[in-house]
């Protein structure tokens, strides 16, 4: 969770030393089951027009996420990354992904064109 960014509320700026602002603690949702699940899988263009294939829609801790993304990353033999709440990884790989999560007991669907 080191990279999550900090909600600072109230004041901006303090010259008292002792002064510790107050952080909004965002609890992370319950990871729902894989049949609970309703992801979507996306094809999309990032930057220098490099196709990806998005995971989107996932409910649930990051650290699940991050298992799901390194499985699929390991299944496919490709690079990706997870962040933001999605799974990214690179190249088309929609078909291969949708056909995994639905063995995986995953209710998932293809998004868009």
């Amino acid at each position: 969770m080191g990279n999550k960014k900090k909600n600072i509320t109230g004041v901006v700026y303090s010259t008292n030393s002792k002064f510790d602002y107050d952080y909004q603690n965002e609890e992370e949702e319950e990871t729902l089951e894989p049949k609970e699940q309703d992801l979507r899988i996306v094809l999309d263009r990032k930057k220098g027009g490099k196709v990806v294939t998005a995971i989107i829609d996932f409910v649930g801790r990051t650290e699940d996420l991050k298992d799901l993304g390194k499985k699929l990353k390991t299944f496919c033999g490709v690079g990706g990354t997870v962040k933001d709440g999605e799974i990214l990884l690179q190249g088309d790989f929609r078909d291969k992904i949708l056909a995994k999560l639905l063995e995986m007991n995953y209710k998932a669907k293809k998004k868009g064109g």
